[in-house]
């Protein structure tokens, strides 16, 4: 049976027709925030078959196994790679209104031209014929980037990493894609376990030739990495955390708490979010400084599942939406920033959809007059980069902030083909303002609405970083 991926996939009108077609689907990508791994760009990885580009590391597939019924072995266990790929079509006809089943459709029809649904009896079907085009040239991992007209992908990278991958592709002439590092110094924030803090640290020391037996030369460390990457074109940073820490905290007591953990000591929780909220202005002001981006991450609740973390580690399908309190602290933080004018650009990202009024108010208390949009409501994340997800999001920052200024959508993706994801996006904006033009609540002028998709598609991302594009 052929799938329902047709050329009006979610467009319901016309006018929606018009808005994708001959506006959104003509801009090019850029991919501020993802996890592609820079080895596999820089090396233009050939993929040995369908499993690996697709499935390895893909946990919202493995959450939808398990609750399938499918055994552990086949998602992060021992099977072979058929056998996990055949597991995953025995449980894709039971994903039906699950985004996952829209997007495997997607990118089984744009990637390998497949216009079949995925199930049981199908799946050796696919297999070869996606494994053979997969050995074309085209589709390595920079004919991916080209075939899909990405100008920007940002990857995610801790400040140790040596981004000798980001160097590689940087030197080389003719890439239609440019790479850049997102500075994502999470571990320099988790001094709850001092044993993989001070590791981390010595990482640190290594990369940057700076013994930070004390807290300035740790800050020193950390403020040449952020050089690094800014000289390699990175211009964004990332925190993906729980919530923000505000507890202000003195350049002294900061330098007390570093030298505690230092010496092993476990400390207590206040000084946990004294230290956090120190280094967090720290970045904040290291990012204002350059001009940077600062992206935070909020609402996640990790690794639940105490037994199934001792078995297979993070990041496998076990994080949640958390329901704590946001408002306050992260008020705090922006405002210690701003108070010096020295908050930098900012995207926030909210996983809770409880609170995207919240998120959406706070957004419009920092804006600075200057820059347009410098503070913006990053798009549906996580749990929440699904359709109901996207359009909950797009109205809130309708309702209470600026859609025109919006930079759209990224992948936040670890897998190649996952581009389709913009796709995806641009046909639920397109569709969204066309129903409003049609029950009259926006002028119908294709001028007007062209403009604005091709601006949140594309363009307001490509002026708000300033890239080298």
């Amino acid at each position: 049976m052929k799938t329902f991926i047709t050329d009006h996939f979610l467009l319901q009108s016309d006018l929606a027709r018009e808005l994708y077609h001959h506006h959104a689907s003509q801009e090019p990508i850029l991919d501020y925030h993802c996890h592609l791994p820079p080895q596999e760009v820089a090396e233009d990885k050939q993929f040995r078959n369908l499993y690996e580009i697709w499935l390895a590391g893909d946990h919202y597939k493995w959450r939808a196994m398990r609750a399938n019924g499918i055994s552990e072995k086949y998602c992060t266990g021992d099977a072979s790679d058929y056998e996990k790929f055949c597991a995953w079509a025995r449980t894709v006809p039971k994903t039906v209104r699950n985004p996952l089943y829209h997007w495997t459709h997607l990118e089984l029809k744009r990637f390998f031209g497949i216009d079949e649904l995925l199930d049981e009896s199908t799946a050796p079907r696919i297999w070869e014929e996606a494994n053979e085009k997969l050995a074309s040239p085209e589709m390595s991992a920079r004919g991916i980037l080209q075939k899909n007209r990405v100008k920007v992908v940002c990857t995610t990278d801790d400040p140790v990493d040596l981004l000798e991958h980001h160097q590689k592709l940087r030197s080389e002439t003719g890439s239609s894609t440019k790479m850049y590092p997102t500075f994502r110094p999470d571990k320099a924030l988790a001094i709850e376990s001092p044993e993989a803090f001070n590791e981390w640290v010595s990482a640190l020391e290594t990369v940057s030739g700076i013994r930070c037996e004390t807290f300035d030369r740790f800050l020193d460390a950390l403020r040449q990495r952020h050089d690094f990457f800014h000289s390699l074109g990175g211009r964004l940073s990332d925190h993906g955390l729980e919530r923000c820490s505000f507890e202000p905290c003195t350049l002294e007591e900061a330098a007390q708490i570093y030298k505690s953990v230092q010496g092993g000591e476990v400390p207590d929780e206040i000084s946990v979010e004294k230290y956090k909220t120190f280094l967090m202005v720290f970045f904040g002001r290291l990012d204002a400084a350059k001009g940077w981006t600062k992206q935070l991450h909020l609402g996640a609740q990790r690794n639940n599942n105490t037994r199934m973390f001792r078995s297979v580690g993070p990041d496998t399908g076990f994080d949640s939406i958390n329901d704590l309190p946001q408002a306050c602290t992260l008020a705090g933080y922006l405002d210690l920033l701003d108070q010096t004018d020295e908050l930098p650009k900012t995207i926030l990202y909210n996983l809770n959809p409880a609170q995207n009024y919240v998120f959406g108010t706070m957004i419009g208390n920092f804006q600075d007059g200057r820059t347009p949009g410098k503070m913006q409501l990053g798009s549906g994340w996580w749990h929440l980069d699904q359709k109901e997800g996207m359009e909950w999001q797009l109205n809130a920052l309708s309702n209470l902030g600026l859609l025109s200024r919006f930079v759209g959508m990224l992948t936040d993706s670890r897998s190649f083909l996952s581009f389709s994801r913009h796709e995806y996006f641009r046909r639920i904006l397109c569709d969204l303002l066309a129903r409003d033009a049609i029950k009259g609540e926006l002028p119908s002028d294709l001028k007007l609405l062209g403009n604005l998709v091709r601006d949140i598609s594309y363009r307001n991302a490509s002026r708000y970083f300033g890239f080298e594009v």
